[in-house]
């Protein structure tokens, strides 16, 4: 199996302590002026991002101990609050379906229903199916994990029931997580990947426009998006076809924070493997608020990192003002 990266089992929890002074003013929104070389840029304004952190096996740390620090165009930030890690905090999840894979997906709903179902209490899942003309959600954002996970189904498996492209529903997806809780989020997209929408040669992965507009909303809301990829009829009798897919989920996935998981060129043979995999990786995510001085419509690049040794951060390319 391949994967965008490899994870390492290990629980944890992490706590960051900022000012008091600099805490209250941020959270009542109040401006502040320190850019990160200490110049003055005007007001600051609190963003956040999903980050995922992992701690080489071998390594025995103090969690408290472990020294981040974030870069935003070049320029040192400071970080806010750090939410979410550990196996108990909730997390928004929407499970995303595409409608015409091949039948052999359909046998792996009864373990991502009880991944649902394990997931930490109070976490708000939504169900959808990518399908010609629009998403259909089957179930939307609930804390009834037993709820979420009995709307899941198997895809039709038929053609005429494809999608667009599915980032185009991908997009009308991120726009559900409005009014979610601005903690942990994530995309769990089970898809080909494939965007032949306008051609052959929109299923590039730095060709796809409606691909780019994903990646751009996902960082815009915070959300890791993770790609489990399943071929359609279309997809599986093209190899060419099938390594720009694959390219295009590994593309989401590296950029918004999140993991693609593939199994050869194929359909996978089980989920299993990739369902325990992510579960280690949501357990790793958290949500990391820091103070942007850059205030200027368009891209944004960041970088986070820690000089703790034996720890790695996984984190989004920027974010859309």
């Amino acid at each position: 199996m391949k994967t965008l990266r490899r994870l390492h089992p290990i629980v944890f929890q992490l706590s960051i302590t900022i000012g008091f002074a600099l805490f209250c003013s941020t959270a009542f929104g109040q401006p502040q002026s320190i850019a990160g070389n200490g110049e003055a840029r005007g007001s600051g304004k609190p963003v956040t991002v999903p980050v995922t952190i992992r701690v080489k096996e071998e390594t025995e740390l103090e969690l408290q101990n472990i020294d981040l620090s974030i870069h935003e165009d070049g320029e040192p930030q400071t970080i806010i609050s750090l939410r979410g890690i550990g196996t108990n905090t909730p997390i928004s999840l929407a499970v995303l379906i595409q409608e015409d894979l091949v039948p052999s997906v359909g046998n792996e709903i009864k373990d991502l229903a009880e991944f649902l179902r394990q997931l930490p209490k109070g976490s708000r899942v939504m169900v959808g199916y990518l399908r010609t003309g629009s998403l259909q959600v089957k179930q939307r954002f609930t804390t009834d994990l037993d709820k979420a996970a009995g709307s899941l189904r198997p895809p039709s498996g038929f053609a005429s029931s494809s999608p667009y492209n599915p980032y185009v529903e991908v997009i009308e997806a991120l726009k559900r997580f409005e009014g979610q809780p601005l903690g942990r989020r994530a995309i769990l997209l089970v898809s080909d990947g494939l965007d032949i929408s306008r051609g052959v040669d929109s299923s590039s992965p730095t060709q796809s426009v409606d691909l780019q507009r994903a990646v751009n909303e996902s960082q815009k809301r915070g959300v890791a998006i993770y790609g489990f990829y399943a071929p359609t009829i279309v997809a599986a009798a093209n190899p060419a076809l099938v390594s720009n897919a694959q390219s295009s989920l590994l593309r989401l996935s590296e950029e918004t924070g999140g993991l693609a998981f593939f199994q050869g060129t194929g359909a996978p043979v089980s989920f299993a493997p990739f369902i325990r995999e992510l579960d280690t990786s949501l357990q790793k995510q958290a949500a990391l608020t820091f103070l942007s001085t850059h205030m200027r419509k368009g891209f944004h690049k960041i970088e986070v990192k820690s000089s703790t040794p034996g720890v790695r951060v996984a984190y989004p390319s920027g974010y859309m003002r």
